[in-house]
């Protein structure tokens, strides 16, 4: 950037930054969970990354030196029913909002995973693959995952026939076999295609 007289003027660089992801835009059961996270640079956490690509252990340990290390951490959702109101892709953005407007410090700059920004009260910037690309996406990507992971383990206690604690409602051949035997639980996202499909035939 440069001025009329052509001087070269340095660029704004936010100094507060937060990473933005979530999980489960794919699964026909439970809440679409997003996460938003500020690293503190001052105690660096080794071993981040794109969620997915961790194991369970991995990402469990990471999971509780994030909270334990880093600026500010906040979890934000959007529910089954709104899912089915507004649609996955934006319940996924009122959950990423949700969870910035509910970090303890506000960020200057927010940067998102995936190639669109929901509405939020700073600057902000889509990145494809952002959760292999910037560290504090990928920590919010672990935060959310394991947000997520452990809320279906707590919701197969009171559905033990769905197997939510394998599959974390995604639409694997046994969720769809016990759909097909138990039908649908007010979990389920009415709005997604094998779910209503099962809901047809049960009318």
């Amino acid at each position: 950037m440069s001025d009329q007289l052509g001087l070269d003027l340095p660029l704004w660089q936010p100094h507060i930054v937060c990473g933005v992801d979530e999980a489960g835009r794919g699964p026909l059961f439970g809440d679409v969970v997003a996460a938003a996270v500020i690293l503190d640079p001052q105690r660096p956490i080794p071993g981040l990354g794109d969620s997915k690509k961790l194991s369970e252990k991995t990402r469990d340990r990471l999971f509780d030196e994030i909270w334990q290390q880093a600026t500010a951490v906040a979890v934000g959702r959007a529910s089954v029913q709104e899912i089915d109101q507004l649609n996955i892709l934006h319940a996924s953005m009122l959950a990423m909002q949700r969870a910035v407007e509910g970090l303890s410090v506000p960020p200057e700059m927010a940067l998102i995973d995936g190639n669109r920004c929901p509405s939020l009260n700073c600057p902000a910037q889509a990145i494809v693959k952002g959760d292999a690309k910037e560290i504090c996406i990928g920590a919010a990507s672990i935060i959310a995952k394991v947000t997520r992971d452990r809320e279906m383990k707590q919701w197969h206690q009171r559905y033990p026939y769905y197997g939510l604690d394998q599959h974390k409602g995604y639409p694997t051949k046994q969720h769809l076999l016990a759909l097909k035997e138990h039908g649908v639980s007010e979990q389920h996202r009415r709005s997604f295609g094998p779910v209503a499909a099962i809901l047809e035939v049960d009318q």
